[in-house]
């Protein structure tokens, strides 16, 4: 590919991530719960404590979705195959923004973006980082390195393989806060996500064996 190409590229990505960023910030003016009162009743709504499954989920899956976008960016750079860029830019739109709304509602409920405490302890099973990947599905430093040095279907079954692994726990991660989770919001987006990530885990295993890999 060109370079002039490649920048042309680089140029839609970018307006296209723009775009993503601008439709979550519409959303979370929409969607995001107050913390002061329930429309049109006066009546305070609690906000999540710190220690909830809404705040840890929000946290945690903010964190989990990011490493998602970076990877789908890698890959887009390294490989023409229209299948696996359609894939990377369905991710960098989904995952971006519901990062953006997570966010809000942190900021709304008053509750840090990050902490301290271990990953995922609100599930019960804290995780100790190692190599750069924070919690499980989470590719390590080194196999984000590998994939920055991959090209054509060596960085495509790559990708769709740390994906498929990423999806599967960002999967039961979110099927967890469905369960635990004290908000409706929380509740309803994690339920979405558990679905929407197992669907494409499967799309995934198809696009493994198309490309004589095993899923």
């Amino acid at each position: 590919m060109t370079s002039s190409a490649r920048a042309s590229r680089s140029l839609v990505w970018a307006g296209a991530v723009v775009f993503v960023v601008a439709v979550g910030l519409v959303l979370l003016m929409v969607v995001r719960p107050s913390a002061a009162s329930s429309p049109g009743s006066g009546t305070p709504v609690a906000v999540p404590a710190e220690s909830s499954a809404d705040v840890g989920f929000a946290r945690d899956m903010s964190v989990h979705h990011q490493q998602a976008v970076e990877m789908a960016f890698i890959v887009r750079d390294r490989t023409d195959d229209e299948d696996v860029r359609r894939l990377a830019y369905d991710i960098v739109n989904t995952q971006a923004n519901q990062r953006g709304m997570m966010l809000g509602w942190l900021e709304t409920w008053d509750r840090p973006k990050s902490s301290d405490r271990p990953p995922m302890e609100w599930m019960g099973h804290a995780v100790t980082p190692s190599d750069g990947s924070l919690m499980p599905g989470m590719a390590t430093d080194t196999q984000l390195d590998r994939l920055r040095a991959a090209d054509g279907r060596d960085a495509e079954v790559l990708f769709l393989e740390l994906m498929t692994v990423h999806h599967r726990a960002g999967a039961d991660m979110a099927q967890a806060a469905a369960d635990a989770a004290g908000t409706e919001e929380i509740r309803g987006l994690a339920a979405g996500m558990a679905r929407a990530q197992e669907s494409e885990i499967s799309l995934m295993a198809d696009m493994l064996k198309a490309r004589g890999a095993q899923p």
